[in-house]
């Protein structure tokens, strides 16, 4: 079979525009995607667990993402989990006494942290810590939990 450059320009393309398709997937399924250069301000939130959730997952309020979790570290004098929450400055007014709650999307999808607004006027600022938290549902712990009654 003889090749001619119009068949190798033709191949070229066509695995080039199947590497962009590959890169545009995994930045759409593993949250690649940023805030970019919009401002931003970052609040704390203290849980006694937070399951499978991972920086930069999304933060979400009434299904809406507003921002996403820029860091997480354990705090050895409290033996809680510490989340930063960076959430984009179009947002500030989100009431301060809001309580944040680490859900999942799906039965076994992706776990983020979810808003859910207060009624106190002012609003969450710079620095903030949100008082009113709630844990992360870890799937395996309701399953030993069930299978130990079942077992009475």
């Amino acid at each position: 079979m003889r090749h001619n450059k119009a068949m190798d320009f033709g191949t070229g393309l066509f695995v080039l525009l199947g590497i962009l398709a590959i890169f545009f997937l995994v930045t759409q399924t593993t949250g690649m995607r940023t805030l970019g250069t919009e401002d931003s301000f970052e609040v704390s939130a203290r849980f006694d667990d937070i399951g499978g959730l991972r920086v930069r997952a999304p933060v979400t309020m009434a299904g809406v993402r507003l921002g996403r979790v820029s860091d997480i570290r354990f705090d050895d004098d409290r033996l809680d989990a510490v989340v930063t929450l960076r959430i984009s400055a179009r947002h500030d007014n989100l009431p301060a006494d809001s309580i944040a709650s680490i859900r999942t999307s799906g039965l076994l999808g992706e776990q983020f942290v979810a808003l859910d607004p207060g009624g106190d006027p002012d609003a969450l600022t710079e620095g903030d810590q949100i008082i009113h938290t709630q844990s992360a549902i870890v799937l395996e712990r309701i399953i030993g939990q069930f299978l130990t009654m079942q077992g009475d």
